[in-house]
């Protein structure tokens, strides 16, 4: 199964700097866009407030609002959430067990992992059957 995550250079540095300035705490939101032939097309990120306070470090929950709102703001531009981005502070850009856990599948999981220096790296990943497997992400 192979799938392509296009990410749109100023998206990605949208991200990048998110996740940058959240550091050390994991940042999260939500990919606006669309599928196509060709892959899923992000248009847009719309970052959401990470409400796991208790566990910041190494856990997001996104703030039900903010998912809501981008629902609200997709469905206005005639797109839609295709994904979830989130940081690992300190850890490889790979899904954790509770990201597996509370995974969807049809949806693009890019996580970032993020030092004290900034990201130092971007992959994306996709949910099948109980497993991930990562998506080609193509910039530009």
């Amino acid at each position: 199964m192979s799938c392509v995550l296009l990410l749109p250079s100023e998206v990605r540095s949208e991200l990048v700097a998110q996740a940058d300035v959240g550091y050390p705490d994991e940042t999260c939101g939500l990919l606006l866009g669309l599928n196509e032939a060709a892959g899923c097309r992000v248009v847009l990120q719309h970052t959401a407030r990470n409400v796991n306070v208790e566990r910041a470090g190494d856990r997001f929950e996104l703030d039900p609002r903010d998912y809501l709102a981008a629902e609200q703001a997709a469905a206005a531009m005639g797109i839609m959430v295709v994904g979830v981005w989130h940081s690992h502070p300190d850890h490889p850009a790979r899904p954790s067990e509770t990201d597996r856990a509370l995974a969807w599948p049809g949806w693009s999981y890019l996580i970032m992992s993020v030092t004290p220096g900034g990201v130092v790296d971007l992959r994306s990943w996709r949910l099948a059957g109980h497993d991930f497997y990562e998506e080609e992400v193509r910039h530009g």
